[in-house]
């Protein structure tokens, strides 16, 4: 089982502009207290996450109403590492994408695992996205810190999948990863109406003869 989860910790890389992660003490055990408890402060864009549609879009769902069943099952793992700018379709189908690929992740290179957020990233053309959530995908993960490009406005890929039925999730540490086929488990975590939700994720061998 291959965890492909960033970490929640000081120094883990925020978007820009984001409230930085910190961890306080507000009771210690060396200062004569029971218990030791911490307290954090955080985006929730911070380390691996999903998206909700109330992240780019007022009064849609929050993270309280993310569904589970599309972040567990088979996935396809994509290595578009060598695109600059959109990625088409042409190179998803290169990689083994077909219509009836429920769960795709991207490999696009640009992580923030290192520890360092990245300058740029490869991102889905708009189009691209809206013909798979028509194909039926369910779920889009890339190991950048958006589906979108950086320095977007619209987030169109953003707006194609959630208006298509489908997820959006962020920031995974697909490092050491072999493209292909791989069974999935990424569960949000149950939070309240919110734009976003911590995500822990794992990556486990897929039978051969699993559905897609």
């Amino acid at each position: 089982m291959h965890d492909i989860s960033i970490p929640l910790a000081p120094g883990s890389p925020e978007w820009p502009g984001d409230t930085v992660f910190t961890c306080g003490w507000p009771q210690r055990m060396a200062d004569g207290e029971s218990v030791n408890v911490s307290q954090w402060i955080m985006s929730p864009h911070t380390g691996t996450h999903a998206d909700a549609p109330l992240h780019v879009r007022d009064g849609a769902p929050g993270a309280d109403a993310i569904p589970l069943a599309p972040f567990i099952g088979p996935a396809l793992v994509v290595d578009v590492s060598h695109v600059e700018g959109a990625i088409s379709l042409d190179v998803l189908q290169h990689g083994g994408y077909t219509v009836d690929t429920t769960r795709l992740l991207l490999q696009t290179g640009r992580s923030n695992a290192s520890g360092a957020f990245p300058g740029h990233w490869p991102a889905l053309d708009p189009d691209v996205a809206r013909t798979l959530a028509r194909s039926g995908l369910r779920l889009l993960g890339v190991d950048c810190p958006s589906v979108d490009d950086r320095h977007s406005k619209t987030l169109a890929v953003h707006h194609a999948l959630f208006d298509g039925g489908a997820q959006v999730l962020e920031s995974l540490d697909l490092r050491g990863i072999s493209p292909g086929r791989w069974d999935l488990l990424a569960m949000p975590m149950k939070v309240g109406v919110v734009d976003a939700a911590p995500v822990r994720a794992f990556l486990r061998p897929l039978p051969s003869d699993t559905a897609r």
